[in-house]
């Protein structure tokens, strides 16, 4: 042992001595259980003060490294590999910690983990169950494309030029006039709001909502320093708005028509009042209507259609009704707003998918998208009708519920608050998997968002049936409580 720290180094001989133990125990060559020399043959085979090795020891036994027995001495601690390790490896926890995305509810956490398991009956999903898409038509329609090599590129900015004048062609028949330059291409409706968030938004924002939003259940506003202030649409609306605006800029989150979770559908006349009360306030619209081609009536027109000042930010999709993994969605609004976007998303992910989009030119151009529609919409109320019969035979006396308007959604609402996070758990337990209403809105106890969408009638009847069961078993704990 002919090693001594230098008293030359700018690092302390305590530090030196730290580093020196710890390589012996990195190299391998003082094992597990390995003693130590004593603190006197120590300093003085390092030429150093008692105290110093004596710190220099204590440190490396509040690391886990060392370990003192009584009586006995000092000797490499069992776990002292694993100690080493984390004091090398960054701090990963600090970062997550205190990272700017904020972690999801943990709720929401299981359902992501849990919808990926085929075991589980996906009570809640918001997405079309792999039946329902048009697979086989999709890779029929790749044999039918003809791909220029550029279009197997980046994109421009904003997407493909094709695809947004199709797009502008398409929402012509909602009453959306628009050009090309008034659309970018985004992968999905979640992006969109992403994009809004920090190219639009300065922090301290506020972000006005429905109290039961979709908004709650993903932090694309939060995470950025957002404020979520959930608002009544009623005959004070205006005044309410300027009141909680202040000086501060804000825009209206809005899911007019099929609101996710609740189903609501806006009336022409609530869209104008919403529109308007906002216009006045010169808030700006962040109109999400994602939902609006599965409308099992005929669809209503957007506020969008009504917006003669760029005030109204519109998004659309095919996530919901062709493929969420195509990853394909549109917004729509004033030039400089789009160019802006599309400049922060081509420093985020290059442009979306050229072959995604050049699928959905193929879709709409084709005319294949609004016939897939229409037999969508007539699946989707057949299975809105089933689970309504499953209901009405089996939950009236312990639920209420309005009829589905279209989507994948009802929200059902039970007639005490046991809507918790046991009962989610008791359900997982069960394989069932549930979307709670707690995650749109904290202070709800009674509501679940029930998809039909997903699940065969098969799982639907059992999985309800379970539902069932458990809700009752929490009504009759809650009164014997």
């Amino acid at each position: 042992m002919n090693w001594q720290p230098s008293r030359q180094e700018e690092v302390s001989l305590q530090q030196q001595i730290e580093t020196w133990i710890t390589e012996h125990i990195e190299r391998g060559d003082w094992v597990a259980g390995t003693k130590l020399p004593t603190q006197r043959q120590l300093a003085m085979q390092l030429g150093v003060n008692r105290s110093t090795v004596q710190q220099a020891l204590e440190e490396l036994k509040a690391a886990g490294i060392l370990e003192a027995k009584v009586g006995s001495g000092i000797y490499v601690a069992n776990n002292s590999w694993h100690s080493l390790i984390k004091q090398t490896q960054p701090n990963w926890q600090t970062y997550i910690d205190t990272s700017l995305h904020k972690p999801n509810y943990h709720t929401i956490q299981l359902i992501n983990e849990y919808e990926q398991r085929d075991d589980v009956i996906r009570l809640g999903t918001g997405e079309l169950a792999p039946s329902l898409l048009p697979t086989a038509e999709i890779e029929a329609s790749l044999k039918e494309l003809s791909l220029q090599p550029k279009a197997l590129g980046y994109s421009s900015p904003q997407g493909s030029n094709q695809l947004r004048e199709a797009i502008c062609e398409y929402v012509k028949k909602r009453g959306i006039q628009v050009k090309p330059q008034n659309v970018c291409i985004v992968s999905g409706a979640l992006q969109a709001l992403q994009l809004i968030a920090v190219g639009l938004l300065e922090q301290g924002s506020i972000v006005f909502q429905e109290h039961t939003s979709y908004l709650n259940s993903v932090h694309p506003f939060q995470s950025v320093g957002m404020q979520m202030i959930p608002i009544n649409r009623d005959e004070q609306l205006a005044q309410t708005l300027v009141q909680r605006k202040r000086k501060r800029q804000a825009v209206y989150y809005a899911v007019p028509t099929l609101n996710n979770p609740t189903g609501g559908v806006l009336t022409d006349l609530e869209k104008k009042q919403l529109y308007e009360a906002c216009k006045q306030s010169r808030i700006p619209i962040i109109e999400d209507d994602v939902y609006h081609e599965l409308l099992f009536e005929a669809a209503t027109s957007p506020i969008k259609s009504m917006d003669d000042s760029g005030q109204v930010l519109y998004i659309g999709s095919v996530s919901k009704t062709l493929s969420p993994g195509l990853r394909i969605g549109w917004l729509i609004g004033p030039t400089t707003v789009i160019e802006r976007l599309a400049d922060i998303k081509m420093q985020t992910d290059y442009g979306s998918s050229a072959i995604s989009q050049e699928i959905v030119l193929h879709w709409l151009q084709t005319g294949k998208y609004e016939k897939h529609i229409k037999s969508l919409r007539k699946e989707l109320l057949r299975r809105a009708n089933f689970v309504e019969g499953i209901l009405q035979e089996s939950f009236t006396e312990i639920a209420s519920w309005s009829q589905s308007k279209g989507g994948f959604y009802i929200w059902l609402k039970f007639d005490e608050p046991i809507v918790d996070k046991e009962l989610f758990t008791k359900l997982l337990q069960r394989q069932i998997l549930i979307n709670p209403g707690y995650i749109y809105d904290p202070q709800d106890t009674q509501h679940i968002r029930l998809s039909y969408a997903y699940a065969t009638d098969e799982e639907l009847k059992i999985g309800l049936q379970i539902v069932h069961e458990c809700v009752v078993e929490a009504v009759e704990k809650r009164h014997k409580e």
